[in-house]
C-alpha cells in the first residue's frame, strides 16, 4: 500500500506533486489545504483522501464550499498494515524546536506522525514514532521547491521517499 503525504497547499497544488503522488492508495493532507479545489484534485487520483484543518483553513481564507471546510477535523488516526498513522497540522504544538518531541509524546501509540505548518520537508526516523513533515506542496514558501512524501506500507516494513531530498 502506498500513502501519499502532503501539506500546506494554501489553495494550489503543484502539478509535479500531483504527478509524484499518482498511484497512491491513500492521500493524507496535513492541513492548510486552502480550497475545495485541492481536495477535488486529490480525489481525481482515485485515492482515498484524508485531510485535516490547518491554522489557515478558516472561512475568511477558504476558497470553495464552506461545508467542505467544516468537514476537516483537527486530527486523523489511520490504521494501516503494521501500525497507526496520525496526522495533525502541528500549529498547536509549540515551540517549534520541541515539536517532534511533543508530537511523539502526544501520540506514543503511532508508528508515524505527520504534520505540516512549517512548510519545511523533514523526515525524522531517529525515534519512534517517526515524525514527518512533507513540506509545502503548493506555491508558497516551498524552501527549495514543492515537496511531498510517499510511505510504502506493509505489515512488516514501512519506507518513506520524498519528491525532493530533505
Amino acid at each position: 500500500m502506498k500513502v501519499g503525504l502532503l501539506s500546506d497547499t494554501h489553495g494550489c497544488i503543484d502539478p509535479g506533486v500531483l504527478d509524484y503522488l499518482r498511484g497512491c492508495d491513500v492521500m493524507v493532507h496535513a492541513g492548510d489545504v486552502g480550497s475545495s479545489r485541492v481536495l477535488d484534485q486529490l480525489q481525481q487520483t482515485e485515492a482515498r483522501v484524508l485531510a485535516v484543518s490547518g491554522n489557515n483553513d478558516v472561512p475568511t481564507k477558504w476558497m470553495g464550499s464552506a461545508r467542505r471546510l467544516r468537514s476537516l477535523p483537527e486530527e486523523h488516526r489511520i490504521e494501516l498494515p503494521g501500525g497507526l498513522l496520525v496526522v495533525e497540522h502541528g500549529h498547536r504544538v509549540n515551540p517549534a524546536a520541541l515539536r517532534h518531541e511533543r508530537l511523539r509524546a502526544r501520540h506514543p501509540e503511532a508508528r508515524l506522525v505527520v504534520y505540516g505548518h512549517s512548510h519545511r520537508l523533514v523526515i525524522d526516523r531517529d525515534a519512534r514514532p517517526w515524525v514527518v513533515n512533507p513540506g509545502a506542496a503548493g506555491r508558497s514558501r516551498t524552501f527549495g521547491g514543492p515537496s511531498a512524501c510517499i510511505v510504502t506500507v506493509t505489515a512488516r516494513r514501512w519506507t518513506i521517499d520524498s519528491l525532493r531530498p530533505c
